[in-house]
């Protein structure tokens, strides 16, 4: 007899919130910071030019955001973790860079259609629940002829590997596709049909005086991982800890004691016809 059970639709509104908190514990700052350079290739990518209107979306503490006020643009930094976008207002403020910001959820975003020449997103929207939604709102407030320009995390690579291993730990949302689906040409194409997309494969290497540095940044700092642990009684907390330091040896390419492991991620561009 043939199973007629209807898969319950996720609740995302329930699953944001428990997101935001998530990125709101720990500092995002101290990791955020490190991963700047992104931020600078990829408006590189979408070859940026002064004057453009600019929205970066899930701005986390302001990569893209800065690189793109440095290139003379117009740029309205959105992210819907308040404290995240107080620490991009303080580093544009200390490069005396003119930034609006702004608090506004990825999936719902305040704006006109067309409202911008270019859209960024480094590391954040990919972390959307509901993947669809927040293409469509990227697409929408942006201009025809305009660009969006994407870096997320890809499956295969460090940080893909790294929330196969929390997901053992801490089992994630049932009925969501893995933020790493992002960093798929193939979900791409379906998240932005009928869409010029370029997609570069790229890697970020993080660098850190030894596996125990990382681990003690990423626990106390990075907001999943931060949340992961915490969830956890003390047995399966030092479990958690020793299947993280057995990636960080694997993917280890330092031999002086140092920690340098790259991560693959891909750059993509997208040209709204």
């Amino acid at each position: 007899m043939l199973d007629k059970t209807i898969p319950a639709t996720p609740d995302f509104e329930a699953i944001k919130g428990r997101q935001r908190a998530t990125w709101a514990s720990g500092d995002y700052s101290v990791v955020g910071t490190t991963l700047q350079i992104v931020g600078e290739r990829l408006c590189e990518a979408v070859d940026l030019r002064s004057g453009e209107r600019v929205i970066d979306v899930a701005a986390g503490n302001g990569n893209a955001t800065l690189a793109a006020a440095r290139r003379f643009a117009e740029v309205t930094s959105t992210d819907y973790v308040g404290t995240l976008l107080d620490g991009g207002k303080a580093r544009a403020a200390a490069e005396h860079l003119p930034v609006e910001f702004m608090e506004a959820d990825a999936e719902a975003l305040p704006f006109a259609d067309g409202s911008f020449d270019v859209a960024l997103s480094t590391f954040g929207v990919m972390f959307t629940p509901n993947h669809p939604k927040a293409a469509s709102e990227l697409s929408r407030v942006v201009r025809k002829g305009g660009r969006i320009g994407l870096a997320n995390w890809t499956p295969d690579g460090f940080i893909g590997e790294l929330f196969k291993v929390l997901g053992k730990h801490v089992l994630p949302p049932a009925g969501l596709k893995p933020p790493s689906a992002w960093g798929t040409e193939a979900h791409l194409a379906t998240l932005f049909p009928d869409y010029n997309i370029t997609a570069t494969k790229r890697t970020f290497a993080f660098r850190y005086r030894s596996r125990e540095h990382w681990l003690d940044v990423f626990r106390n700092y990075y907001g999943p991982t931060h949340r992961a642990f915490a969830g956890l009684d003390e047995g399966k907390q030092a479990a958690l800890a020793a299947d993280l330091l057995d990636l960080l040896h694997r993917r280890n390419r330092a031999e002086d004691g140092t920690l340098v492991v790259p991560s693959e991620y891909l750059e993509i561009v997208i040209a709204k016809r």
